[in-house]
């Protein structure tokens, strides 16, 4: 089977200076979102860890916020791109089997958690995947 050869505009469009960090900006918009949200309302943030059953709420509210804003830091940078996806990938997993166990409801309330299941699967792939590109001869998504 042969390669099928990518669009001359096309090429030219991913070659773009920048549209790299501006495809990781936007993978790691959630997490910076979210980081700085719950470092404005630590007490939200602390509501929110107590909702999950998980203590002690306020230490684990800053391990969240450290992670969702330390992780896209160094996710936004060529040289600890691989660094910032595995934490945000981790951090995704983990916050995602807590807060959507899609196993456990019933109804359309099943539909609504399945599908946030997986569209937290596909950040964690999106975020494999740029990391991947950063480092490949390339360089670039």
């Amino acid at each position: 089977m042969t390669d099928i050869a990518v669009p001359r505009p096309i090429d030219r469009m991913l070659a773009l200076p920048g549209l790299d960090i501006v495809a990781r900006l936007a993978l790691a918009s959630p997490f910076l979102i979210s980081g700085v949200v719950k470092l404005v309302d630590f007490g939200g943030a602390t509501a929110e860890v107590t909702g999950l059953g998980l203590e002690p709420a306020g230490l684990i509210a800053a391990a969240v916020i450290l992670t969702q804003l330390g992780g896209s830091a160094l996710f936004l940078t060529r040289r600890t791109c691989w660094l910032g996806a595995g934490i945000l990938a981790v951090f995704t997993v983990m916050a995602t089997l807590l807060a959507h166990p899609f196993w456990m409801f019933e109804g359309p309330d099943r539909g609504r958690q399945t599908a946030t299941f997986f569209e937290h699967a596909a950040i964690v792939g999106g975020l494999a995947v740029a990391a991947v590109f950063v480092n490949s001869r390339r360089g670039q998504l």
